[in-house]
C-alpha cells in the first residue's frame, strides 16, 4: 500500500530504487542508518515530490542490484570501497556519496545525504544547466543556493532546496516560492550561506558565493568525491566521465 501511494503521488511512476549502503562503520551503527534512511524516505515523499515529481524507494542494503542507482555513506575518500566509485557506479548507474569525517558539527549527515539525494534525483549525470540569459547558464543544482538552511524531519535537519520558478528567468507573479522555506525572492538568487555554480559563454566555470563567510567555508572543506565537482574539468574527483571498473 505504501509503494502504491507514492506511485499515486508520483503521477503513476514507478519508483526509482536507491540501495543506501553503509561503509561508515566508525562513524554510524546500522540502527542509525536504518533512522537515518526512514526518515529520509519520509522527507522525499512529503516535502520533496510534491514539489518535483518521481517517486523512488530507499532501500538499505549491502548488495545493490544492477539496475539500483546509490546512495553510499564512507568514513571517508580513503575508504576500500571509495576507489572504483565517481559520479556512477561500474555498471553505469547513478551515485552519491557523502563522507561523514569531513562533516563538520553543524553539517549533519542527515543534512548531507538530502543534500545529495535531492540532487542526484533531478539531475542524475550532474549535466544539466539552466539558461539565464544567452550566455549565462546556472548548474541544475536544487540545494547549493540554500544548503546552510534546513528544517526537520523525524528530528533530522533536511536540506532546503529550490523549486522550478528559481530557475526561470521570467518575471513570476507576486507571492511565488522559489525555495522550500521561502528564503528566496527572485530566481538565482542565493542565501548567505549558499552558493552557485555559473557557466559563462559556454566554456568558463564559476562558483559564486552568498557571502565572503561563505566563500572562505567552501574553501576549506574537502570535497573530493561530491557532484559539485562533477562539473569542474580540473577536479580531481575521477579519472574521466566514463564509468569506472569494480576494484579489489
Amino acid at each position: 500500500m505504501k509503494k502504491a501511494r507514492r506511485a499515486l503521488l508520483g503521477r503513476s511512476l514507478k519508483p526509482v530504487r536507491i540501495a543506501c549502503i553503509n561503509y561508515a562503520e566508525e562513524m554510524m551503527s546500522d540502527r542509525m542508518m536504518a533512522k537515518l534512511t526512514a526518515a529520509l524516505q519520509k522527507c522525499y515523499d512529503e516535502h520533496f515530490l510534491p514539489v518535483w515529481g518521481y517517486p523512488i524507494d530507499l532501500d538499505v542494503t549491502r548488495k545493490p542490484k544492477p539496475t539500483d542507482w546509490q546512495l553510499v555513506y564512507f568514513d571517508d575518500a580513503t575508504h576500500k570501497n571509495f576507489l572504483g566509485r565517481h559520479e556512477l557506479t561500474h555498471r553505469g548507474q547513478p551515485i552519491s556519496k557523502i563522507f561523514l569525517k569531513t562533516l563538520g558539527e553543524d553539517d549533519p549527515v542527515s543534512l548531507a545525504a538530502s543534500h545529495e539525494l535531492f540532487e542526484m534525483v533531478l539531475d542524475p549525470m550532474a549535466n544539466l544547466w539552466a539558461d539565464r540569459t544567452r550566455h549565462t547558464q546556472y548548474a541544475y543544482e536544487v540545494c547549493d543556493a540554500v544548503e546552510e538552511d534546513s528544517f526537520l524531519v523525524n528530528g533530522f535537519p533536511m536540506s532546503n532546496f529550490v523549486y522550478p520558478s528559481w530557475f526561470e528567468p521570467f518575471k513570476h507573479p507576486r507571492g511565488t516560492k522559489f525555495d522550500h522555506m521561502g528564503s528566496l525572492k527572485a530566481p538565482f538568487s542565493m542565501t548567505e550561506g549558499g552558493y552557485v555554480i555559473k557557466k559563462v559563454n559556454g566554456r568558463r566555470l564559476i562558483k559564486q558565493f552568498g557571502s565572503p563567510e561563505k566563500r572562505r567555508r567552501f574553501k576549506a572543506e574537502d570535497r573530493r568525491g561530491h557532484r559539485s565537482e562533477f562539473r569542474d574539468p580540473k577536479g580531481e574527483h575521477h579519472p574521466g566521465r566514463r564509468a569506472s571498473k569494480p576494484r579489489g
